[in-house]
């Protein structure tokens, strides 16, 4: 077993993974005995700031801090929506048509709208019936939700494997049952944002530098890829995604997205010369006369900045809007809190105007779970977020978000444990979950001084792990094999969900749930997280010549669904104004990750709408009965073994589904015809 080592991923609160599916939140349903009408009931479990990672209390929170707090009412006839979500809604509804059938009725609005009102807070409820936004004080929050709220340092959370982690932040938390009127709580299905900590990352990766010696780019154009990156394949355009996944016969049948809009949803702001920038000097797409609009919710992001994220939704509108050029733009930008993304995406909803949506955002099932084992999320959360998607997927909007940059092991990038996760909210059945590939790339990598160099060669598409980068990084950095290995646990997220259940579309596959695993990673160094009954592994143990297992999963929602090239190093441009104020150039090459390939799939679906002349809906259904039907429009990615994986799942020969890469590559014009048949 040549390279074997044991090593400890940076410290960090770790986590785990638990059921937390649908039905499981506290309501005043579960009381042994029913209160009385306007008796004080819990609406969701305790609330703890014990979860803060090393946080320390700076004391109360100010009674007249400004907050915003999200009311996530429950969907009527959830189950009924849900089979037909699932199975592949025949009849498109109106906002005005869902709300009637699943919203709640204006009597249970209008009645937690005055019970809040009683403490002087505003309200706005959506037309969907189901999200109702509240804005008010820390105080008058605490009265109405009998709750007390401090404030805490909490100090940053490195990022590992290219990730950012998570900065130290100065943020509020409550303690106590978020408790309402009993004749309103039984409607309330979750409360959001109660704290403001951020913990949402995007899916971004980029190539490491440290180990690519480039020079000073002379030209802020394509043709300079390898002053920019060191790299001759790392500065696709959006033109070149077009050209290899089939997009190009539409557009030459006359197809652009005219009279579609995308969305997208967001947790930093745009820079607002970004896209029209990308579009028009570097990306040469024709521009039709379309508008780009930014719709902040929840006061929005604030300004932008790379360290905020700016540079993420820079590259979601400029690549949706690229891949869709007559299509309108409209870019839901909201703060980066758990409120604030689910009313993001409820905006996109209940608006109804985007017949396609994407997001770049996500955070592992296992900081999840330990979030709600330690009371600082609400049980209901995964739940809010299916009902978004639910109400999207019954109105025809597609909606799409990445699966992750951290390979399987995605709680290693923001809770540093080493479980296998999948990421949410792409574990959702209710939304196309966005894998990652290596399309094929060769050259030379060397460590910075220019002294030692290795070859590096990726013959064919693959499933995009760095598994094919430890060993020439571990040459020219002189590291270990191992060393090389958890500092670069990078690839596209997949696995199976811990948390949502396998849905009907999945069960159709032959062989679903049965898979191939590569044992380059062991978890090791179990432990017992504090305030919890979770013990998650921290550390990995590595082989250099791994075994291939074989293993099956009858439960969980298996993911991604789909993928297209997702890796940094036969990658894209991205175009980010607010970069250069973190001392970088505006036009970077060899960027990537999940992150691109969610709003390339938004772009390309406004270009089907447009061919079809409606909109397609949830891809899910759809897709994976093209796949069992003789018409499949993917190429599935069924190499088995260090060739093709994502740091664990390998290729499943002869089936069509692998859990590295989903259903595999799409020939979009194919799946248009699909669609059409």
């Amino acid at each position: 077993m040549a390279g074997s080592a044991r090593l400890r991923l940076g410290a960090g609160l770790a986590a785990g993974v638990a059921i937390v599916g649908v039905t499981c939140m506290a309501t005043a349903a579960s009381a042994s005995a029913a209160p009385g009408p306007d008796t004080p009931v819990s609406v969701q479990s305790p609330l703890s700031a014990a979860g803060l990672p090393d946080a320390t209390a700076l004391g109360s929170t100010s009674p007249s801090t400004p907050e915003t707090v999200s009311f996530v009412l429950r969907e009527r006839n959830i189950g009924q929506l849900a089979g037909d979500v699932t199975h592949g809604m025949r009849h498109f509804l109106s906002t005005r048509q869902f709300a009637a059938a699943y919203g709640q009725s204006p009597a249970v609005i209008s009645g937690l709208e005055n019970y809040l009102a009683k403490f002087g807070i505003k309200t706005s409820a959506y037309g969907d019936g189901i999200d109702v936004v509240a804005n008010g004080t820390a105080g008058e929050f605490d009265k109405a939700l009998s709750v007390t709220q401090r404030q805490y340092h909490v100090p940053g959370l490195p990022g590992t494997g290219g990730a950012r982690g998570v900065p130290a932040q100065t943020v509020h938390a409550a303690s106590g049952s978020p408790k309402l009127p009993a004749r309103i709580a039984r409607s309330v299905l979750a409360v959001l944002g109660l704290t403001n900590y951020s913990t949402f990352a995007s899916q971004t990766a980029h190539v490491d530098h440290a180990v690519l010696r480039k020079e000073k780019a002379k030209a802020a154009d394509a043709s300079s890829c390898q002053a920019l990156t060191g790299l001759p394949d790392a500065c696709n355009l959006p033109s070149d995604f077009a050209s290899r996944y089939g997009l190009s016969p539409l557009y030459k049948a006359g197809q652009n997205g005219s009279g579609q809009t995308v969305a997208i949803v967001t947790l930093a702001a745009l820079d607002p010369t970004a896209p029209q920038t990308f579009w028009s000097t570097i990306a040469h797409t024709p521009q039709t006369g379309r508008t780009v609009r930014t719709e902040n919710i929840d006061g929005g992001p604030g300004a932008p900045s790379d360290s905020s994220g700016s540079g993420e939704t820079d590259l979601d509108t400029e690549q949706a809007g690229a891949l869709a050029p007559g299509a309108n733009v409209l870019v839901y930008q909201a703060p980066n809190t758990d409120s604030g993304f689910a009313d993001a995406f409820f905006a996109a909803a209940s608006q109804n105007i985007a017949s396609s949506v994407s997001a770049s955002w996500g955070e592992s099932e296992t900081y999840l779970a330990y979030s709600i084992a330690d009371h600082t999320e609400s049980p209901a959360y995964q739940a809010a977020f299916d009902e978004a998607f639910l109400e999207m997927a019954a109105q025809g909007q597609s909606a799409f978000t990445s699966a992750g940059d951290s390979g399987a092991y995605t709680a290693t990038s923001d809770q540093h444990t080493t479980n296998l996760s999948a990421d949410a909210p792409a574990d959702s059945p209710y939304i196309t979950a966005a894998g990652g590939t290596t399309d094929p790339w060769s050259g030379q990598i060397s460590n910075t001084a220019g002294t030692v160099t290795a070859s590096v060669s990726v013959p064919r598409t693959r499933t995009w792990s760095w598994d094919y980068l430890w060993g020439p990084v571990a040459k020219v950095n002189g590291i270990s094999y191992a060393k090389s290995a958890t500092s670069q646990v990078v690839g596209g997220g997949g696995g199976f969900s811990g948390i949502e259940p396998r849905p009907s579309y999945q069960d159709e596959v032959r062989g679903m749930g049965r898979y191939n695993a590569i044992n380059y990673l062991t978890p090791t160094d179990y432990t017992r997280q504090k305030g919890t009954n979770l013990v998650e592994p921290e550390g990995f143990r590595v082989n250099s010549k791994p075994a291939i297992t074989s293993g099956y999963d009858g439960r969980g929602r298996a993911v991604p669904d789909v993928s297209t090239d997702a890796d940094p190093y036969s990658g894209y441009l991205l175009y980010e104004p607010s970069a250069v104020g973190a001392g970088n150039p505006p036009l970077q090459g060899g960027w990537g990750g999940t992150s691109f390939v969610a709003p390339q799939l938004n772009g390309s679906t406004a270009v089907i709408d447009s061919y079809l002349g409606h909109r397609v809906g949830l891809w899910n259904p759809a897709v994976y009965s093209f796949a069992t039907s003789g018409h499949d429009p993917f190429t599935p990615l069924n190499a088995v073994g260090t060739s093709s994986n994502n740091l664990y799942y390998t290729g499943n020969p002869g089936s069509l589904y692998n859990e590295g890469s989903g259903l595999g590559v799409p020939n979009l014009t194919a799946l248009a015809q699909d669609f059409a048949r």
